[in-house]
């Protein structure tokens, strides 16, 4: 079995909790969790491209709004050749826009498809964003071929229906979430990680290094992953 570790990251468009942007401390904290393929929400563009460069990694952007300066939106970096990549977009009417990516990744005999996701704050948006990833095939797309993982901030604060029905898509009934935010003393499960149920992998775990309580205002949450030789 190959082993793949993969990371979902908020980085807060890499502000940290002094206030200050470095994406020099990102890119630490994501060495330190030894990242093979990394789903990264709020982010800008430039900012993903040199965090990918710092780490040696191939990078896929998936904008949910241009700024005046800058795309932004959630990115995925990759030690795996990224084959395709598809943005989605999970925006509901009068609310911020949000969105997703899925990416294609060369695992061998095998392609692995990874959806990095950001849903929005109000119960009602995220209900509407779980029927959108769910019911407009992009999760369940016909013609995917190969083992999904589903990483991103759900912005569920505490476990309620968005976690139950992704448990269930997934096939990994009863596995605990990990608390994520705020960094410095966690309470709230938002980030996760879901994979199909043919994957062996172990328990996600919150990184909670001294540099990654002060990088972003989210810690990353880190699975390690099993994929057939």
């Amino acid at each position: 079995m190959k082993a793949l570790t993969v990371v979902s990251y908020n980085i807060h468009r890499g502000r940290g909790l002094d206030r200050r942007v470095d994406l020099g401390r990102i890119a630490e904290v994501l060495r330190e969790t030894d990242a093979d393929v990394v789903g990264l929400q709020e982010v800008f563009d430039s900012q993903a491209a040199g965090v990918a460069r710092e780490l040696g990694m191939e990078v896929a952007m998936g904008p949910t709004r241009s700024w005046s300066f800058a795309p932004y939106g959630n990115a995925v970096l990759s030690r795996l050749a990224v084959r395709n990549q598809h943005r989605f977009d999970l925006t509901c009417p009068g609310r911020e826009p949000r969105g997703g990516l899925r990416v294609d990744l060369d695992a061998g005999r095998t392609v692995l498809h990874l959806f990095n996701v950001h849903f929005g704050l109000r119960f009602k948006e995220r209900r509407e964003q779980l029927e959108l990833l769910l019911n407009r095939e992009i999760i369940r797309r016909p013609g995917l071929r190969g083992p999904r993982v589903l990483v991103g901030d759900f912005n569920e604060w505490l476990p309620g229906p968005v976690a139950r029905r992704l448990r269930s898509e997934f096939g990994v009934e009863g596995r605990r979430a990990r608390r994520t935010h705020p960094a410095p003393f966690p309470l709230f499960p938002l980030d996760q990680i879901f994979w199909d149920a043919g994957l062996r992998g172990e328990r996600p775990h919150a990184h909670r290094s001294r540099l990654a309580r002060v990088a972003s205002d989210h810690l990353p949450v880190v699975a390690r992953l099993h994929l057939p030789a």
